[in-house]
């Protein structure tokens, strides 16, 4: 195996032997084998496209295939090879669809794979021949290829989170379909690439869109809300993941079972929609980031379940009460199919459930409407010299060390400036809400939501612009971004993609962007490591 997908990778190069998420090698190899997969059937669904001939179910299937290879979705070796075969009879249906032979001479290699009849053993001797980095010798063409590659997952992602809530938009599945076609063709050029790169950020706030939007027609806007952090007696639920649809499904059940249910990691913005914290079973928050849950969920008498990218291996003290759903599996762990939860609240009654334990708060709730919302007194306060500096400090948490450059930045922010975060990076700081206090009642820290609101980051910068009558780089805003997975790579090419510059990237750089492309990145966007010191880019950002 070879893995630089995410921050983790292993001396910042790359995983080999096993992952430092956890995956074996043999998971890892089939991802590969996947993903060979779906580029084969997005050439296929392309050229049917050209005929006009377009199939939903396929264009679900790729985002679904993608989703299931980002980091820390999917461990389940057993599950992963039935994708494989699964993956087949996809193939032969865009095959029909283009009205193609797809063993032709004419039709990409990648698309005359066949899975079927072969043993598990044979899937995984083929997979080594079909590697993440195995189409271009240049090395900034692959390494544009895998930017791109990482930054369709991302965007798969996003698109199988809107569509599970019933939204979709052809655009995004047409895409993705163009862009996995180009990158099997020998000749691509450097240039190509870059535009597909920063196509796929465009596409990308389109698809953030649709998902803001399907969050508030089924839940209603976000609002700021206070979460407890301590625990109620009685059994319990613990939900880690982002998708609040399935959420939905679990407090209804829980509701009319009398279990209470708890948000974990990314499922606290949970608490901000109307339409879910109307539900008697949702009572606080438990735990802070993914990468914590062994230690904050060892021993607890609760059952989890995990609906997204989030899992970790679980340890023997919880194991028997981990649940999987959707993509998400890990070996051992029981799986959900579907929105049946009673096998959960079942292991959750006979767990018993928490004590009566008194906890802090955190605020949630800062969707683009609520920010926007008191946009007047921000304007006023800003032009007052009462708000000096915006700060977006967000993106995606992770257990490698020099994340706590994060929490010093937001830590050692002047009085008189605003930090908007967003993503499972914020646990790193939102303990912070009380004593970083406001500004005129505005809490200097804004918890916009998960990184699947990053659309309401976006709004909030336009309308700002706007308001001043100026362009965003123009702001007295400054973007801090942490990265780990896949997700945070679209969202970087989308922003990359609305020109903003300055970014300051960390805790390090992907190991996939080698020296020209950074160097590339570095010119046109100016795009920048964060620095050994929080107190120091913080004095160069200001000006001090």
């Amino acid at each position: 195996m070879f893995c630089n997908q995410c921050e983790q990778a292993f001396h910042s190069v790359g995983c080999s032997d096993r992952a430092v998420c956890g995956k074996s090698a043999e998971v890892s190899d089939l991802f590969d084998l996947i993903l060979y997969q779906v580029k084969g059937i997005s050439w296929l669904v392309h050229e049917a496209r050209k005929q006009g001939n377009i199939d939903p179910e396929l264009d679900r299937f790729i985002i679904e295939s993608l989703f299931l290879t980002v980091t820390n979705v999917n461990f389940d070796e057993l599950r992963v090879a039935q994708w494989v075969y699964k993956a087949d009879e996809y193939a032969n249906k865009a095959a029909a669809l283009a009205c193609v032979d797809r063993l032709s001479g004419d039709v990409p290699e990648a698309a005359k794979f066949i899975a079927k009849g072969k043993s598990e053993d044979e899937l995984l001797v083929e997979a080594k021949k079909h590697p993440i980095t195995e189409f271009n010798a240049n090395e900034d063409i692959q390494s544009l290829i895998q930017l791109l590659t990482y930054g369709l997952k991302g965007l798969a992602a996003y698109a199988e989170h809107a569509a599970v809530l019933g939204s979709t938009d052809d655009t995004i599945f047409a895409y993705i379909a163009e862009a996995f076609s180009a990158v099997l063709r020998d000749d691509i050029s450097v240039e190509e690439l870059v535009a597909l790169n920063m196509k796929c950020g465009e596409v990308n706030i389109r698809c953030m869109q649709i998902l803001d939007q399907a969050h508030i027609s089924h839940y209603g806007k976000p609002e700021p809300t206070q979460v407890s952090t301590g625990t109620k007696a009685g059994p319990a639920i613990v939900v880690s993941g982002h998708d609040m649809f399935m959420m939905e499904k679990v407090l209804e059940q829980c509701d009319e079972a009398g279990v209470n249910v708890y948000t974990h990691g990314e499922m606290l913005p949970a608490h901000g929609y109307p339409g879910l914290k109307a539900h008697k079973s949702l009572v606080g928050h438990f735990g802070t980031a993914w990468q914590n849950q062994q230690k904050e969920f060892d021993g607890q008498p609760a059952a989890f379940v995990f609906n997204t990218n989030c899992i970790q291996e679980p340890l023997d003290s919880y194991k028997d009460r981990t649940f999987t759903n959707s993509l998400v599996g890990w070996p051992g762990a029981a799986h959900i199919e579907g929105y049946d939860f009673s096998a959960v609240i079942a292991k959750a009654k006979e767990l018993g459930g928490f004590d009566e334990v008194a906890g802090g708060t955190l605020l949630t709730g800062f969707g683009h409407d609520a920010v926007l919302g008191v946009a007047d007194k921000i304007i006023e306060g800003v032009k007052a010299g009462a708000i000096k500096h915006f700060f977006l400090v967000g993106g995606c948490d992770g257990a490698k060390p020099g994340r706590n450059y994060f929490t010093d930045f937001v830590e050692n922010t002047p009085k008189d400036t605003i930090v908007l975060t967003l993503a499972c990076g914020k646990f790193r700081f939102n303990h912070l809400q009380e004593q970083m206090g406001d500004i005129g009642g505005i809490p200097r820290l804004l918890d916009v939501g998960q990184c699947n609101d990053a659309y309401s980051a976006v709004v909030i910068a336009t309308a700002l612009a706007e308001a001043f009558e100026c362009g965003v780089n123009d702001l007295p805003l400054s973007m801090i971004i942490s990265w780990y997975e896949q997700k945070a790579v679209v969202v970087l090419l989308s922003l990359l993609h609305l020109g903003i510059k300055g970014i300051r990237l960390g805790p390090t750089l992907p190991a996939f962007i080698t020296p020209n492309i950074l160097n590339f990145l570095v010119e046109n966007f100016d795009i920048k490591p964060i620095g050994n010191s929080a107190k120091g880019d913080l004095e160069e950002i200001l000006g001090a």
